[in-house]
């Protein structure tokens, strides 16, 4: 199985990010005429988004099948109805988000990543590694990403082609690697896990890798959810090759589907025979999470690859499962956390962007295990949850990690910058139990100010939904930790 990426080298001609004049424009436009339209979202630079295209008939279907498993674990878990989530996209709606920060903070709490389960605080490493890590760990699973299987089908890993290609300027070998995973239990079902793997050509030592989630584009061209235009200059696999280091794109929907119509598919539907999931198994996030750890068995034995120096990375959905496949595999050496938001690395109990609510819409519910659908019903809200965003960055501690972020002018307010800055925050103090240093400052810093003082980054760049912009500065801050 060969996968054909798009061209390393960017076109230059033009910066690609929306000036201010330029957002008035655009908002102003989709707003309609006469201008009877809000242009952007109350007291904030969001600005009104244009609808979505109709759907094809393939999603109207697995729409369809979604809202039926929907309703189904909804009833297993004996709920009256789920609260409704806000609307990215129109301002004037009824549930519109909330981008106004004096609103965003309805829930306020400091963060409590040190306090054990019976009041007290974490003193010791040896009590973060032996009581609280635990604590937090089984917290996620049960609340947020579900029980994996206890027996999971083996992977055996095929090199299909090699193929010799020049990246940005350098010479590259590229293995396009499948992992099958048994399925003699259910021959039905088939999970290949897709990898190509690319190393610069005239490597003698050992180097060290970045796993990197790639984003499925035929969901973007269908769905029109695009990542905006990419800065100049060369792209990430170009900008890694040039540091002298290696990279797996790795293909997250070759292990299971993003929607809830194939929840009886991949691999979640193959451990259970096609069966419906119970309340406390895993969702999509985790099923993609175990896919890069599969990946990772599999480069830790690749001579051609530093042990102990191979890093993760991955954008939006994408984002969550890197970051949680980090929290729960600490192979992981460092992690490039892209615009990861709700149900990740920003904090859920704010009332900003995303949601919990929207978390468990029928277009999203999938991501997550059964269970966590019951915050979205009274009595249960996000000021309920045991744990949050920074519980999930402190998980990776003491290993480094950079938190990215967009512009919510240029169309990333959804993922909530500030709550993603304020998680990275709350994670400091296990970094500092640990002998780390944490993000070197707690006040929100200007737009484009990279702080990779710490062994936690952070960075909001100017650009759209996307983790092209912060690239060159996450391999910056991994130069520290990754050797040439």
């Amino acid at each position: 199985m060969k996968y054909q990426l798009p061209s390393p080298v960017r076109d230059t001609t033009r910066p690609r990010v929306m000036t201010g004049l330029a957002i008035v424009i655009a908002a102003l436009l989709v707003s309609g005429p006469g201008w009877s339209q809000a242009a952007f979202f109350k007291n904030s630079d969001a600005p009104r988004l244009p609808p979505l295209p109709a759907p094809t008939a393939q999603q109207l279907q697995n729409r369809a099948v979604a809202q039926k498993e929907l309703a189904r674990e909804v009833a297993a878990l004996h709920l009256t109805a789920l609260r409704p989530g806000r609307d990215p996209r129109n301002p004037d709606a009824a549930n519109a988000a909330n981008y106004d920060e004096a609103e965003a903070n309805p829930h306020p709490v400091a963060s409590d990543v040190l306090r054990m389960a019976d009041g007290k605080e974490t003193a010791t490493a040896d009590e973060w590694w032996k009581v609280r890590r635990p604590q937090i760990l089984a917290a996620f699973t049960k609340t947020f990403y579900g029980e994996m299987p206890k027996t999971i089908p083996s992977v055996t890993w095929h090199v299909v082609g090699t193929t010799t290609e020049t990246v940005g300027g350098v010479k590259a070998v590229t293995r396009h690697l499948v992992g099958h995973v048994d399925n003699s239990a259910d021959p039905a079902i088939k999970v290949d896990i897709a990898v190509d793997e690319t190393l610069p050509a005239n490597t003698k030592t050992p180097v060290p890798l970045i796993v990197n989630f790639i984003y499925n584009h035929s969901y973007d061209a269908t769905r029109k959810i695009n990542e905006g235009e990419d800065p100049p200059g060369p792209d990430w696999r170009a900008q890694i090759l040039t540091h002298g280091w290696g990279y797996a794109a790795y293909d997250p929907l070759s292990v299971q589907a993003d929607n809830g119509a194939g929840l009886d598919k991949g691999i979640i539907g193959l451990v259970n025979k096609g069966k419906p999931r119970d309340m406390n198994q895993w969702g999509a996030v985790r099923a993609w999470a175990w896919g890069a750890s599969r990946v990772l068995d599999y480069l830790w034995r690749d001579p051609k690859i530093r042990n102990g120096e191979i890093g993760i990375a991955g954008h939006s959905r994408f984002g969550k499962a890197a970051l949680v496949a980090m929290a729960y595999d600490e192979r992981f050496a460092i992690g490039y956390i892209s615009s990861s938001g709700a149900g990740a690395a920003k904090i859920l109990r704010r009332n900003y962007g995303e949601t919990l609510e929207n978390l468990a819409t029928a277009d999203e519910f999938h991501w997550f295990a059964g269970n966590f659908l019951k915050y979205a019903a009274d009595p249960l809200s996000a000021a309920d949850l045991p744990v949050d965003g920074d519980a999930l960055i402190a998980l990776c501690a003491p290993r480094p990690i950079f938190i990215g972020a967009g512009s919510s002018s240029a169309g990333d307010a959804w993922t909530d910058a500030r709550g993603m800055f304020m998680g990275a925050v709350g994670a400091g103090p296990v970094y500092k139990l640990l002998g780390k240093q944490p993000l070197e400052t707690e006040t929100f810093p200007p737009m484009g100010t990279a702080l990779l003082a710490g062994d936690i980054a952070y960075r909001q760049h100017q650009y759209n939904h996307n983790p092209a912009p912060n690239w060159p500065y996450f391999l910056t801050f991994a130069q520290k930790y990754l050797q040439p």
